[in-house]
């Protein structure tokens, strides 16, 4: 099981990369995955929040927690430097 540390490590990573444009890969189960883009808006001590838009010019807000990224359920792909943050 995962310390505080890594989930820390793992928020630190992500905060230096807000308000930056990035690529979600989220796996839902069941042979079914998402992608989206969108910006990084904010971090909280157990999740991070992303921008979305949609069509018809709609915005939604998704959350995911950092466990996810730890798991590889949900992948991040900084667009700019096309760097993907992964924890190894």
């Amino acid at each position: 099981m995962a310390d505080k540390n890594t989930l820390g490590e793992i928020r630190k990573i992500i905060e230096g990369y807000l308000g930056q444009k990035v690529t979600l890969k989220a796996n839902k189960g069941r042979k079914r995955i998402v992608v989206r883009e969108g910006i990084l808006e904010d971090t909280y001590p157990s999740i991070f929040v992303v921008k979305v838009y949609g069509d018809f010019d709609s915005v939604r807000r998704v959350s995911y927690s950092y466990c996810d990224i730890l798991t590889e359920t949900v992948e991040i792909t900084v667009c700019e430097d096309n760097r993907q943050i992964k924890v190894s």
